[in-house]
C-alpha cells in the first residue's frame, strides 16, 4: 500500500520538458547550476591564492581543505537524519544553500590563510546542511526506473555550472590582473540568485506523514553498510582536488592553463553524467561504480608518473569521467537499498563518513607532498583506488540477495 501510494505521489509531480526529469529536479539543477558558478568561480583560484598571495605551505592547503571537506562529515549525517524525523527538506536545502553564499563573502576579505580556512568552513559547511535533504528530495519525486537519470541529470546540471565557473575566472584573471579577492566578490552574485530560485521546488507532501517515524541506523541494511566501508576505503585515496590543481602547475602549467584544463575535466563530467545515469538505470549500478573505480586508479598513476604538460590535459578528461561514472551513480545506488523513509538519514550517513575521510586523506596528501614528493599523494590513490575496486566486487557476490525490502 505504501508503496502504491509513493507511486501515486510520484506520478503526480508535474514532468518538466526534459524526458524523464520532474519539475522539482529541473529546479534543484538550476540551483545547483548557479551555485557551482559561484564555487567553481573560487576553488580553483584557493590554492593559488594561498600559495601565492599568501605564502602558505602545500601541508596548510592540504590542512585547509581537509578540515573543511571533514566539517561537513556532522552536518551531512545530522541533516539527513534531521530531514527525515521532520518530514522536511527545502528549509534545509534552504539553508545550506545559502550558508555557502556567506562563505564566498568571507572569503573575498581574507588576508591570512586561517581566514580562508573559516570562509571554506562556512562553504562547505553549507553544503554539509543542503545535499542529503536535497538528494532525498530528488529521490522523492522521482520513480525507481528513472532515478539513476534523474541522478544524473542532476550532477550534470551542477557540473555546468562548474565548468562556466572556472571559464569566468580565467577571463576575469586576465581582466584584474589576477586580483583574487574581486573575483571572489563577484562570486557572490551567482550564488544569490541560486537561492533565490529553491521556493520553485516542490516537496512531497509524503514526507510530513514520516515526520514522526524513527529510522534505526541498523535498519539501513548490510547492503548499505558494506557499500559504505567499501566507499569509505575509496575516500582514503582520494584526496582533495586542490592537489591535482598542484600537479598541473607543478608539472608547468600557468595559472590560467590550469584553470582551463580544470573546465576540461569540468565538461567532460558534465557531458557524461547524465548518460552514466541513465546506462545505470539500464544494466545496473555496480558494474558502472566498478569502472569509475578503475578508470580512478588510472588516472590517479598517471597524475603521478606523467611529467608531460601535454598529456595532463588528456588526464584531466579522463578524470572527468571517473566523476561521470562515480557521482550520480553512487547517489542512486544508496538510495535503491534503503527504505523510502529512511533516504535521507543514509545519504546524510554515506556522505558525512566520505567527508570525513577527506580530512585524513587531505591531510596526509600535503605531507606527502611536501615531505616524499610531488608524486606520492597520487601513487597513494592509485593504490587505493585498485584495492577498492577488487573490494567492491568481492561485496558483490557477498551481499547478493541480502538487501533490505525493494524502496519506492
Amino acid at each position: 500500500m505504501a508503496a502504491e501510494r509513493i507511486a501515486r505521489e510520484q506520478a503526480a509531480e508535474p514532468d518538466s520538458l526534459i524526458p524523464g526529469i520532474k519539475q522539482s529536479v529541473l529546479v534543484l539543477g538550476l540551483v545547483s547550476f548557479l551555485t557551482d558558478i559561484s564555487s567553481e568561480m573560487v576553488y580553483p583560484l584557493v590554492p593559488l591564492f594561498l600559495t601565492s598571495s599568501l605564502g602558505a605551505p602545500a601541508a596548510a592547503v592540504g590542512l585547509i581543505e581537509g578540515l573543511a571537506e571533514s566539517s561537513t562529515a556532522f552536518l551531512r549525517a545530522a541533516s539527513g537524519w534531521l530531514s527525515d524525523r521532520v518530514g522536511a527538506r527545502k528549509p534545509l536545502v534552504f539553508a545550506g544553500y545559502s550558508l555557502s553564499s556567506l562563505g564566498k563573502l568571507v572569503l573575498a576579505l581574507s588576508y591570512i590563510w586561517p581566514v580562508v580556512l573559516l570562509a571554506r568552513t562556512i562553504d562547505r559547511a553549507g553544503k554539509g546542511i543542503r545535499t542529503a535533504p536535497r538528494d532525498a528530495l530528488i529521490a522523492d519525486v522521482t520513480p525507481l526506473a528513472q532515478r539513476g537519470r534523474a541522478f544524473g541529470f542532476h550532477r550534470a546540471a551542477d557540473t555546468a555550472g562548474a565548468v562556466l565557473g572556472p571559464a569566468f575566472a580565467i577571463a576575469l584573471l586576465a581582466a584584474t590582473d589576477n586580483h583574487y579577492r574581486l573575483i571572489f566578490l563577484l562570486a557572490v552574485i551567482p550564488a544569490v540568485l541560486g537561492v533565490s530560485v529553491i521556493p520553485l521546488a516542490r516537496e512531497r507532501r509524503a514526507s510530513a506523514s514520516r515526520a514522526v517515524e524513527r529510522v534505526p541506523l541498523r535498519s539501513l541494511g548490510l547492503t548499505f553498510y558494506v557499500f559504505l566501508a567499501v566507499s569509505a576505503l575509496f575516500a582514503f585515496g582520494n584526496s582533495s582536488d586542490v592537489f591535482l590543481i598542484l600537479r598541473a602547475r607543478d608539472i608547468g602549467l600557468r595559472d590560467t592553463e590550469v584553470v582551463l584544463a580544470y573546465v576540461g575535466y569540468n565538461a567532460v563530467y558534465s557531458l557524461l553524467a547524465m548518460p552514466a545515469g541513465i546506462i545505470s538505470d539500464r544494466i545496473g549500478r555496480r558494474k558502472m561504480i566498478s569502472l569509475g573505480y578503475a578508470v580512478f586508479a588510472i588516472v590517479y598513476l598517471g597524475f603521478g608518473l606523467n611529467e608531460s604538460q601535454a598529456f595532463i590535459w588528456l588526464l584531466f578528461g579522463v578524470y572527468g569521467l571517473h566523476m561521470a561514472l562515480m557521482e550520480g551513480v553512487s547517489r542512486a545506488m544508496v538510495v535503491d537499498v534503503i527504505p523510502a523513509q529512511g533516504r535521507a538519514t543514509a545519504l546524510g550517513l554515506y556522505q558525512g563518513v566520505l567527508g570525513g575521510m577527506v580530512l585524513l586523506a587531505s591531510v596526509l596528501a600535503g605531507l606527502l607532498w611536501d615531505n616524499v614528493g610531488h608524486s606520492a599523494p597520487f601513487i597513494l590513490g592509485a593504490v587505493t583506488g585498485a584495492s577498492t575496486l577488487v573490494m567492491f566486487l568481492a561485496s558483490v557476490s557477498f551481499t547478493a540477495g541480502r538487501a533490505p525490502i525493494k524502496p519506492a
